[in-house]
């Protein structure tokens, strides 16, 4: 049992949870709890660490101990396994997964692709959560641009709530580039804007179809805003000027995925 956290596996999991650099130097990420252990395919697992309480209730159920059993695991005192975590409460076992690997070309040759471009978004919930729910609506992807959040940060690979291990995603510096590859390949792509004369409800998104949704406080650049094929607009009532991005993101994706449910 590891009991020091001047340990060096200690330290340098310590070093992934808090540096972005050192996470896209090793490639890897965090990923912390039952769940997202129990989630994350096997093949992508580079180490487990387990608290010895949390180990004694793992083995309480067949399938959390046959996978610690293949994947192997270290076993931690609680002590050193809350140095380790970014939660206030952690749940005893934390896994160092490798980042997963996509090219932009994959996102276009989905079928009829489904796609959210992401403007310097900030928050780190915002990002999960749009991961998340762009999952349940079906998107095929994400592409993150220059001055986003990054999407390996503990606080956003949380808030995937394990999506991080399925939706494919791709980071580009140049957001107008991406779009430009995008109408490239006849997708429509689509801005959430304040400026937006069309309810989001009355626009066609069965065919292939992209959302730009930008930063929180400032949304897109008028660079990138100007490339849309149109300006959506989300009805707002009383003195509500905007939504939350993730908010504003989840409508739109929900009514592509309404939309093309009828279709099919």
């Amino acid at each position: 049992m590891i009991t020091s956290s001047t340990n060096a596996k200690v330290k340098q999991v310590v070093q992934w949870r808090e540096k972005a650099r050192e996470r896209h130097r090793d490639r890897v990420f965090i990923a912390e709890g039952f769940k997202m252990f129990e989630e994350a395919p096997e093949e992508g697992i580079q180490e487990v660490y387990v608290s010895s309480d949390a180990l004694a209730a793992g083995k309480n159920h067949a399938f959390m101990r046959e996978k610690l059993e293949r994947t192997g695991y270290e076993l931690v005192s609680p002590q050193v396994l809350a140095k380790m975590s970014d939660t206030k409460t952690p749940q005893g076992i934390l896994t160092v997964v490798r980042q997963p690997r996509y090219e932009f070309s994959e996102l276009l040759k989905a079928e009829n692709p489904l796609l959210v471009v992401l403007e310097s978004l900030q928050d780190p919930g915002n990002l999960g959560t749009i991961v998340r729910t762009g999952e349940g609506a079906g998107i095929t992807g994400v592409i993150l641009t220059a001055g986003t959040v990054d999407l390996f940060n503990p606080k956003v690979i949380r808030a995937t709530m394990g999506s991080i291990y399925r939706v494919p995603f791709v980071c580009e510096e140049n957001t107008e580039l991406a779009v430009k590859k995008l109408r490239g390949h006849g997708i429509s792509v689509f801005a959430c804007h304040l400026e937006g004369k069309t309810y989001y409800d009355n626009v066609s998104f069965a065919g292939p179809s992209a959302f730009l949704i930008g930063n929180e406080g400032r949304g897109l650049t008028a660079a990138s805003a100007a490339l849309a094929d149109l300006y959506l607009k989300i009805p707002m009532e009383g003195r509500v000027e905007s939504l939350n991005a993730s908010i504003a993101a989840a409508l739109v994706m929900y009514e592509a995925h309404r939309q093309r449910s009828i279709v099919q």
